[in-house]
């Protein structure tokens, strides 16, 4: 018959081990870590050195010194290939006779060609591309009305007038909020467009840069695939061919996506709510550099799939949220603790009850009849008991042969029973190690000497 002794043994031991794997997991988990949601979307991606995106132009600028002789000359110097235009009226008006001169240069220069433009030091106000800065300041649009001005046409009006009112350390003269005129297309601009996007899905107008879609589209839009019309930079100051309201009534219930040079208008499903957010939240990182470079259209359209990408993961436009796959360790941290202290109560119960020496009900109150039974018993184990065993029968007997010789010499009855009390320890640890129950005197004198 097996020991259940032993057996809670070896329990005690295994729920000690579980206990401590429990504590070394829950310890090695409790690294500190940042994480970005915008980093966990499949649109991230990380920092790209300047000129492997094709932002750079072939445009170039003059010598610091040509530049600044022709400043020195003209209120405002546009060198070739600017892009960036203004309302002449409301810029000055904020100028008001100060000695305000512009320098306004091409989009998609290195840093070697900006540091030039940035070295004339009698030009007040620096446009490059469409940013504009001047001495320690530098403006930017703020509102999706502005920004499509600005990357739709060109239109700097709001932040040169922003500027040079700083600049001259005076307050800025309220001004109407810039909106967007639009137009219907016509028959003929619409023909060919809707023949297009039947076809491939895709319009390239002339002068467009968009050759192809960026593969942001299938994550971006995974239900139905966008169309996408690319048109150049439009002329400065007329409105704008709102093409996306035309082709809804062709292609409802389509993601309509049209370029008007590098800003993105989205027509179709949830477009109030939808367009807005993602034209703010695009725009309002990327706006400042894809105003001083020249980044193809595909570039540009990719950064904004990218960026549609991201709110489609943030669970937004009752879209469901990505697939997350089961992780036990994240879902079972809360309970370890709890796993610990559980295993740790269990080692305590059972190592308790081992270390208790249970006590005979049958106790006899006489050292010789207590000494006759404890004799008995270790003359039984003397047979069973192996190796293990012998240490404390040998010191058992010895501590009976005490008391024997206690009792023989009238020693008084308090040192017999501390030598039987002392012999029975002995006789309890060696019966443990046996591989037979009853051996333990509290079980053997149970029913007292037979």
């Amino acid at each position: 018959m097996p020991d259940l002794r032993r057996a809670r043994g070896w329990a005690r031991w295994i729920v000690l081990g579980i206990a401590a794997a429990v504590f070394v997991l829950f310890l090695l988990a409790q690294r500190q870590s940042v994480a970005v949601s915008y980093g966990q979307s499949p649109s991230a991606g990380g920092r790209i050195a300047e000129g492997s995106a094709g932002e750079l132009s072939a445009a170039t600028v003059p010598s610091a010194e040509e530049m600044t002789a022709l400043v020195k000359v003209q209120p405002v110097v546009r060198l070739p290939g600017a892009v960036a235009r203004w309302d002449t009226e409301r810029v000055g008006a904020a100028i008001a006779g100060a000695d305000i001169r512009i320098i306004v240069a091409p989009p998609g220069l290195d840093e070697a060609e900006r540091d030039r433009v940035r070295a004339v030091k009698e030009a007040t106000v620096r446009v490059i591309g469409t940013q504009v800065t001047g001495g320690f300041y530098q403006s930017s649009h703020s509102t999706v009305p502005e920004w499509r001005a600005e990357f739709a046409t060109g239109d700097v009006t709001a932040t040169l007038v922003s500027l040079i009112f700083a600049i001259r350390e005076e307050d800025e003269q309220l001004q109407p909020a810039a909106v967007t005129q639009w137009r219907e297309p016509t028959s003929a601009e619409l023909a060919p467009m809707v023949t297009g996007l039947r076809s491939t899905g895709r319009f390239t107008a002339p002068g467009a840069t968009l050759t192809e879609l960026p593969k942001a589209v299938t994550t971006a839009f995974p239900d139905r695939a966008p169309l996408v019309a690319a048109l150049p930079r439009q002329p400065f100051g007329e409105p704008l061919p709102h093409y996306g309201r035309a082709l809804q009534s062709v292609f409802p219930d389509t993601p309509i996506l049209v370029m008007y040079g590098d800003w993105i208008e989205y027509s179709g499903p949830q477009a109030a709510d939808f367009a807005e957010l993602a034209a703010v939240t695009f725009y309002a990182q990327s706006g400042d550099r894809i105003s001083r470079y020249a980044y193809p259209q595909r570039n540009v359209l990719g950064a904004y799939l990218g960026r549609v990408t991201d709110l489609r993961y943030a669970g937004l436009f009752e879209r469901p949220l990505p697939y997350v796959p089961f992780d036990p360790v994240r879902v079972g941290m809360p309970a370890l603790p709890w796993l610990f202290a559980a295993c740790v109560l269990v080692f305590l119960l059972l190592s308790v009850r081992p270390v208790a020496r249970p006590t005979s009900r049958w106790r006899p109150t006489a050292g010789p009849a207590r000494l006759a039974a404890l004799a008995a018993l270790a003359v039984e184990q003397s047979a069973l008991t192996g190796r293990s065993g012998d240490p404390a029968l040998t010191r058992g007997i010895t501590q009976l042969s005490a008391a024997r010789a206690a009792l023989d010499d009238n020693l008084p009855e308090r040192h017999v029973q501390r030598l039987l009390d002392a012999a029975e320890a002995e006789l309890d640890e060696s019966g443990r190690s046996l591989p037979f129950p009853g051996y333990r005197p509290g079980e053997y004198l149970r029913g007292g000497p037979s």
